[in-house]
C-alpha cells in the first residue's frame, strides 16, 4: 500500500513541478516538487532514503515556518483576513493568498516525505526482525 501511495504522490509532484513553468519563481518550486518526487521514487524502489527524507522535511518545514510568520503569510491570512477565501485571483493587493497556498503545498510535501520515511523504516525494521531458522543439530 505504501508503494501505491508513493507512486501516486510521485506522479502528482511531477505534474505540480511541470505546472510551475509559468510561475515567476519556477527556479524554486520546480526543484521543491522535484525533490519530493525523488523521495517517492526512492520509496517505490525500496531504496533507503531516511536521511534524504529528513533533510527534505527540515527544508520544507523551515520554508513553511517562514511562510507562516512573514508579514503577508499564513498568520496574516488567519488573523488579519479572517480565513478569507484562497480560491480568488492572486493579486498584488492580496499576497497572503499565494503565501498560504505555497504553505499548503509545502505541508503536503513534508507529510508525504515523513510518511515515505516512516514506511521505509518500518519495512527495514520488519526485515531485520526476522530471525534465521535454527539449524537441526545431530
Amino acid at each position: 500500500m505504501s508503494k501505491i501511495f508513493a507512486a501516486v504522490f510521485g506522479l502528482l509532484f511531477l505534474v505540480c513541478a511541470g505546472l510551475q513553468w509559468n510561475d515567476p519563481d519556477l527556479y524554486l518550486w520546480i526543484p521543491l516538487y522535484g525533490l519530493a518526487a525523488v523521495s517517492c521514487v526512492l520509496a517505490v524502489a525500496d531504496r533507503p532514503a531516511h536521511r534524504f527524507n529528513l533533510a527534505l522535511i527540515a527544508l520544507y518545514g523551515a520554508y513553511a515556518a517562514y511562510l507562516f510568520v512573514i508579514e503577508d503569510g499564513v498568520w496574516s491570512w488567519m488573523v488579519d483576513h479572517q480565513f478569507a477565501s484562497l480560491t480568488g485571483s492572486m493579486l498584488a493587493s492580496a499576497p497572503w493568498i499565494e503565501n498560504t497556498r505555497e504553505f499548503g503545498g509545502l505541508t503536503i510535501m513534508l507529510l508525504v516525505c515523513a510518511i515515505n520515511s516512516w514506511s521505509q523504516r518500518k519495512a527495514s525494521e520488519a526485515s531485520t526482525d526476522i530471525a534465521p531458522e535454527p539449524t537441526a543439530s545431530a
